[in-house]
């Protein structure tokens, strides 16, 4: 392996100001050949499409993805969830106060718009082919979970709003469910016809991450362009990764270890010059880099990474064992150092084990790192596709998991337990759903997480389970 070391370059620009330090990578190690993962590459007929949960996001994930299709010249679009006006950490340290009056919000909200527009220009990319959505930021899973359809829409934990309130987002007052946002995905797809997709992980623990990628799914099977349309996740907020943190060019980005098995990776190779642009455009999203700078310059490496989990295709009466590896099932994993005393004692690793379709039934296994203590919840959700449904309409199952009893749930509606079937020993889960519960789908979309009260402690990636 060759030694890896940095040489600088400080160059005037024409007007004085100087710009960024190009780091130039001498004798890098073929990362790609070693994880045997694929590169990413852009055509000259390509669309593409970069859809990002807040401002910011579009630079961490696929920053020098932008600035190569800029430089070819290919049609691009980057679109926002949300406006990130929840952050409530940051603006406090940007502004000096809390920020906590609704309108206050909103206005923080329009803060971080402008600062996605001067990130962009410095990938390459004009405001005319930027699009807002304005959903609630920190609340678009929780819409995912429960606002479908009859149900009431989601109330904003900040703004106190039940609609989009920016008058520059894509559609101005679309009321926050689930339907709404697979609609303006859906109307995003139509007119632009991306022939590929860079989108936030299934395996992320940001809420907003997650439900970005499940609400595309839903909208690329509605438009029926799943099969047509090329789909690079990138990763963001996931337990201790990425390592190591800081500002570490010379480092590649690794996929964290749980995953690597899982899916199928690519990486897409930035330049020096794309490398300090894009640490540039991360700097202009001042009110998230003014208080992290060490965590998002985690992200500022001379590659990025993409990996999808692919579908898993059933067969009737076929049982597989989707037992990933991961390490959250080990007693001697890491956990976040963000965790407090209390909530790594509580903490419940929780994953895939197996998975068998009977002629009525969908028979899932999960495992958890250890016996669920007290106050802690497991949960495992169910939410079945057919096309000859709206998916609003589709039942949205949550099996809820404690110490000792369970309840199911469709949406908030509670319904009788003997809906589904629990079976459980310390440190396995089996649950039978019936197919018919689920609206006799040909797609199901599932996880499970668990909780500490409201705190989250784990999750399992999502995973579509397509039944063949």
């Amino acid at each position: 392996m060759s030694k890896q070391f940095l040489k600088f370059h400080v160059i005037p620009a024409k007007a004085g100001i100087l710009i960024s330090i190009i780091a130039v990578l001498l004798g890098a190690p073929a990362f790609a050949d070693q994880l045997k993962i694929g590169t990413v590459v852009l055509s000259a007929t390509d669309r593409i499409l970069v859809l990002a949960p807040h401002p910011d996001d579009e630079v961490l994930g696929a920053g020098g993805v932008i600035q190569q299709a800029a430089v070819m010249k290919l049609p691009i679009k980057v679109a926002f969830l949300t406006y990130g006006d929840s952050n409530q950490w940051s603006f406090f340290l940007y502004r000096k106060h809390p920020v906590v009056w609704p309108a206050a919000v909103e206005n923080m909200g329009l803060v971080r718009h402008d600062e996605a527009i001067y990130a962009s220009r410095i990938l390459g990319v004009g405001q005319q082919n930027l699009i807002f959505l304005g959903y609630p930021d920190f609340g678009t899973l929780n819409i995912w979970y429960y606002h479908w359809d009859k149900r009431p829409a989601y109330r904003s934990l900040m703004t106190r709003v039940t609609a989009v309130p920016y008058k520059g987002a894509y559609r101005f007052g679309a009321l926050y469910k689930g339907e709404e946002i697979v609609k303006d995905l859906r109307s995003i797809l139509r007119d632009f016809k991306p022939t590929k997709i860079f989108v936030s992980h299934p395996a992320d623990h940001n809420g907003d991450h997650l439900g970005l990628y499940l609400y595309l799914r839903v909208a690329l099977w509605d438009e029926g362009m799943d099969e047509g349309v090329q789909l690079y996740p990138y990763l963001i907020h996931y337990l201790t990764w990425p390592k190591p943190k800081g500002f570490h060019p010379e480092k590649y980005l690794t996929p964290p270890d749980a995953l690597a098995s899982d899916e199928t990776w690519k990486q897409y190779h930035l330049t020096p010059l794309q490398l300090v642009n894009k640490k540039k455009a991360l700097q202009a999203h001042k009110t998230q880099y003014f208080s992290s700078p060490r965590y998002l310059l985690s992200f500022v490496k001379f590659n990025e990474l993409f990996g999808d989990i692919p579908p898993l295709k059933l067969h009737l009466n076929e049982n597989i064992s989707i037992i990933s590896g991961q390490k959250k099932l080990m007693s001697t994993m890491e956990l976040p150092e963000e965790l407090n005393d209390q909530e790594r004692s509580a903490f419940v690793g929780v994953d895939w084990k197996s998975l068998r379709w009977e002629p009525q039934n969908l028979v899932v296994t999960i495992g958890l790192s250890k016996p669920l203590a007290q106050n802690v919840e497991a949960s495992i959700y169910f939410f079945g596709y057919n096309n000859k449904i709206p998916f609003g309409q589709m039942s949205k199952i949550n099996v809820r998991l404690g110490v000792l009893s369970y309840s199911v749930y469709d949406q908030n509606k509670r319904l009788d337990q003997g809906v589904v079937l629990v079976k459980r020993s310390p440190n396995d889960v089996t649950i039978t759903v019936p197919l018919k519960l689920l609206g006799f789908p040909q797609k199901i979309l599932s996880s499970a997480r668990t909780t500490l009260g409201n705190f989250p402690l784990d999750n399992a990636s999502w995973v579509v389970i397509e039944l063949q």
